[in-house]
C-alpha cells in the first residue's frame, strides 16, 4: 500500500494518513535527500540551476510531507500520532544540522555567490545569502568534535521542546470542574454554561462540567461573580505543568525549562555567540541585545505610568485590593459601566458566518482576491472547512483550511501554519496553502458560533499571517510567504490586519444580529471603538513583562549556575508590572511561545512589529482604508515579497521612510 505522506497530490489525504505512515515516510525522504545531495556535491554542482534549485525542490517536498504530521499532532493529538511525531523529531533535527554542517555544500553555495552574483535576481541572491548565514549558525566551520556536540544539543532541544508542549496539553486536558449548585454560575454567559451542561450530560453526570480550554477559562475570569470559582480556574491555569496547583508535580516542566535554556545557550556559544539572545538576533531586524532591551525599556517608560494609573483606578472601583483573578472581572465591569459595552453583549452581533463573510469582503476590496468555499476538499475534522483563494481573473492563487473551534486534544491558542509552500522552479510548481487555527467557543444548539470582538481581532490577525503566506509571488520556497522573514517583522501583516476590525467602514461588514439580522447600533459601535484604548497601559505592561522576561532569560544565562527563571521574572515584574500575581503562579511553565514555540529570545517581536504595523496602517488612514493604490503598494512591498528582501527595505518601499513609534503611541492612547 502506498504511503499517503509521499503522494504528489496537491493537498494532504487526511483520511488516509495514519501514525504508522509517519516514520517510514520521513526516513524515505531523508534518505533520498541525502543521496541526492551527495550526488550534487560529487558532481561539483555550483550553479543556481544545478545546485540551489534541486535543493529548494527537495526541501519543499520534505516540508509537504511533514506539514500534515506536525499539524495533526497539534489539532488532533493522540498517543500513537504523538509517538510517531516524537520518533521523527531527532531524525529531522539530525538531518537539518548535518545539512548545515556540510562543508562541501557550503563551499558550493559560496561559489554560487562568488560566480553568479551579477546574474542572480534579488530573490535568488537572498536565498544564497540566507543559506550561507545558516551554514555559519549551524557551525559549519567547527572542528569535528564540536560539530558532533552541536548536533547532539539540537536533537535533544527538539525533543525537550516537544515534551514541554505535550505537558501543557496534558495538564490542560486533565483538569475539570464540576458544578452542582447553579448559584456558582452567576454571571457566566449562557453559551458557556450550556456547553458545560452538555459536557456533564455526556459524562453521565448532573449539573455542569467545565474544562480548562481557553474560551471557558477566559469567560470564567471575566464574568463569574463567584470569586472562589474564578480563583480555582486561575490557579488551575497558571499552575499547569508545574510543581504547584491541583495537579502539582504531574507533567512538571520545571526541569525541562532549565534544560532547554542550558541547551540553547550551549548551542549559541558553540557557534561563537555570547548567548542565545545574540544568536537569535542573527536572523532578525534588531541588531543587538542592547537595542532590544532599550526598545522595551523605552516602551515601559512611556506606558507604565498610564498602567499604574489604570490599575489604581480599577482598585478604587472594586473598593478593595485586587488579586490576579479579580482583574479581568472588575475590568469588564468597569468597561461596561464607563463605556456601556461588554464583550458578551456584543456576541450576538458577531455570528461567525457573518464575520467570515465580512472579512472576505475586506480582503477582496483590498487585494482583489475572492475566497470561495470548496466542500470537495477532504479535511481532518467535521468542524474544518477548506477555501480556495482566487485572483481577479478567477485563477487559483492558493487556499486554506479553517479550523475555528476549541475541542479536546487540540493545542490552545490561535495560529497560522504552512500546509503547502509556494514553489515555482524548474520541475516543481505548487500554490500556497495555509492552516488557519483558532480556539473559539463552538456553535451551541441551533445557533452559529458567536464571537466576542476580541475573537474577531484574533481572526483578522491570523488571516493577516495567512495572506502573507497565500499572496506571495516568490517562487523559491525558502523565502516565499513567511519563510525567510525576520521573526520581529513576521507579525507586521497580522497586527496590521487587526486595525481594520476597529473601523467604521469594516464593522458593519462583519456584524449583524444573529436573530434579527439588524446592524450593530451606531452608538454601540462608537462605544466599542472607544474601548480600544481602555486599559491600554495595563495591556502594554503585560506584553512588556513577557518580552523582557524572555529576552533577559536568554541574554543573562550563566552556564553552570541554576537558571534564574523565577528571579528574572520577579525582577521584570518589579520594573514593569502593575498586577502582582500570587506566589503559586507558575506562568513560565506553560509559556509555549518561548519554551516550545518560535519566540525564544524573540517575544519582543510582537511589540517591535506593532510599531511597524501601526505606522503601515497610517498610510491607509491618510488615503482611505480601501484605497486601491495604497493596498496595491502594501501587497507588492510586503505581502507578495515574503522573505525575498530585507524587511526594512520592504517597509521603506511601502511607507517612503523608516518606521516611527508615534503612530503606535497614538493608537494606544499613550501619545501624550
Amino acid at each position: 500500500m502506498s504511503n499517503p505522506l509521499l503522494s504528489d497530490a496537491p493537498l494532504p489525504a487526511f483520511g488516509a494518513i495514519e501514525p504508522r505512515h509517519v516514520e517510514p515516510a520521513v526516513r524515505e525522504l531523508l534518505d533520498a535527500n541525502r543521496r541526492e545531495i551527495a550526488a550534487l556535491v560529487a558532481a561539483g554542482a555550483d550553479r543556481w540551476d544545478t545546485l540551489v534549485v534541486p535543493l529548494e525542490r527537495m526541501h519543499h517536498r520534505l516540508g509537504r510531507a511533514w506539514s500534515p504530521v506536525g499539524h495533526l499532532n497539534g489539532v488532533m493529538n493522540g498517543d500513537e500520532l504523538r509517538a510517531a511525531y516524537n520518533a521523527c523529531l531527532p531524525l529531522l533535527t539530525t538531518y537539518h544540522t548535518e545539512l548545515g554542517q556540510n562543508v562541501e555544500l557550503c563551499a558550493a553555495y559560496r561559489r554560487v555567490a562568488d560566480n553568479e552574483r551579477g546574474t542572480l535576481s534579488p530573490e535568488q541572491a537572498r536565498v544564497v545569502d540566507n543559506a550561507l548565514r545558516d551554514f555559519r549558525l549551524a557551525g559549519v566551520s567547527l572542528p569535528p568534535e564540536r560539530k558532533q556536540r552541536f548536533r547532539e544539543v539540537m536533537e535533544r532541544l527538539a525533543t525537550a521542546q516537544a515534551t514541554f508542549d505535550e505537558h501543557v496539553l496534558d495538564a490542560t486536558n486533565a483538569w475539570s470542574r464540576h458544578v452542582a449548585d447553579p448559584a456558582e454560575l452567576d454571571g457566566l454567559p449562557p453559551n458557556v454554561a450550556g456547553r458545560a451542561r452538555e459536557a456533564a450530560s455526556a459524562a453521565g453526570r448532573d449539573g455542569w462540567l467545565f474544562s480548562l480550554d481557553a474560551p471557558t477559562y477566559q469567560a470564567v475570569l471575566m464574568h463569574a461573580s463567584n470569586e472562589s470559582l474564578r480563583r480555582e480556574f486561575y490557579e488551575a491555569w497558571v499552575t499547569r505543568a508545574s510543581d504547584c496547583g491541583p495537579l502539582a508535580g504531574r507533567w512538571d516542566n520545571g526541569p525541562l525549562m532549565a534544560e532547554i535554556l542550558a541547551l540553547r545557550h550551549e548551542a549559541a556559544t558553540l557557534v561563537g555567540h555570547a548567548n542565545y539572545a545574540e544568536y537569535s538576533l542573527a536572523t532578525k531586524m534588531a541588531r543587538t541585545p542592547a537595542e532590544v532591551i532599550e526598545f522595551l525599556q523605552r516602551l515601559a517608560r512611556l506606558s507604565r505610568p498610564a498602567a499604574q494609573g489604570e490599575f489604581d483606578e480599577l482598585t478604587r472601583y472594586a473598593g478593595r485590593p485586587l488579586e490576579a483573578w479579580d482583574v479581568a472581572y472588575y475590568s469588564e465591569r468597569l468597561k461596561q459601566e464607563r463605556l456601556q459595552v461588554s464583550e458578551e453583549a456584543l456576541r450576538p452581533y458577531f455570528p461567525a458566518p457573518r464575520v467570515l463573510a465580512g472579512l472576505y469582503t475586506v480582503i477582496h476590496r483590498l487585494y482583489g482576491v475572492r475566497i470561495v468555499a470548496n466542500p470537495a476538499v477532504e479535511t481532518y475534522h467535521p468542524d474544518v472547512r477548506y477555501f480556495d483563494v482566487l485572483d481577479r481573473d478567477g485563477a487559483p492563487r492558493g487556499g486554506f483550511f479553517l479550523d475555528l473551534y476549541a475541542r479536546p486534544k487540540k493545542r490552545g491558542g490561535a495560529w497560522m501554519d504552512e500546509c503547502v509552500g509556494r514553489i515555482d522552479l524548474t520541475g516543481a510548481r505548487s500554490l500556497p496553502v495555509a492552516y488557519l487555527v483558532c480556539n473559539f467557543s463552538p456553535p451551541h444548539g441551533d445557533q452559529p458560533a458567536l464571537l466576542t470582538h476580541h475573537e474577531v481581532l484574533t481572526l483578522f490577525h491570523e488571516f493577516g499571517h495567512g495572506l502573507h503566506h497565500m499572496l506571495t509571488r516568490v517562487g523559491c520556497p525558502s523565502v516565499a510567504g513567511i519563510n525567510g522573514v525576520p521573526w520581529d517583522a513576521v507579525e507586521l501583516p497580522s497586527q496590521f490586519m487587526e486595525n481594520f476590525a476597529w473601523r467604521d467602514e469594516v464593522l458593519p461588514l462583519v456584524s449583524a444580529h444573529v436573530t434579527t439580522g439588524g446592524p450593530l447600533p451606531h452608538a454601540m459601535l462608537e462605544r466599542l471603538q472607544a474601548s480600544r484604548t481602555f486599559q491600554a497601559g495595563m495591556q502594554t505592561a503585560r506584553q512588556l513583562e513577557f518580552a523582557l522576561f524572555d529576552f533577559r532569560l536568554h541574554a543573562e544565562y550563566v552556564p553552570g549556575a541554576a537558571p534564574r527563571i523565577a528571579e528574572t521574572l520577579a525582577e521584570v515584574r518589579e520594573a514593569v508590572a502593575v498586577v502582582r500575581p500570587p506566589a503559586f503562579n507558575r506562568f513560565p511553565n506553560s509559556f509555549q511561545h518561548v519554551f516550545s514555540g518560535g519566540y525564544a529570545a524573540g517575544y519582543y517581536s510582537y511589540k517591535w512589529a506593532e510599531v511597524l504595523s501601526a505606522d503601515a496602517f497610517g498610510a491607509f488612514e491618510e488615503h482611505g482604508i480601501f484605497d486601491v493604490a495604497v493596498a496595491r503598494r502594501f501587497a507588492s512591498a510586503i505581502l507578495e515579497r515574503g522573505g525575498s528582501r530585507d524587511a526594512m527595505e520592504a517597509f521603506v518601499e511601502f511607507r517612503g521612510r523608516e518606521p516611527r513609534i508615534e503612530p503606535l503611541l497614538r493608537q494606544m492612547g499613550l501619545a501624550a
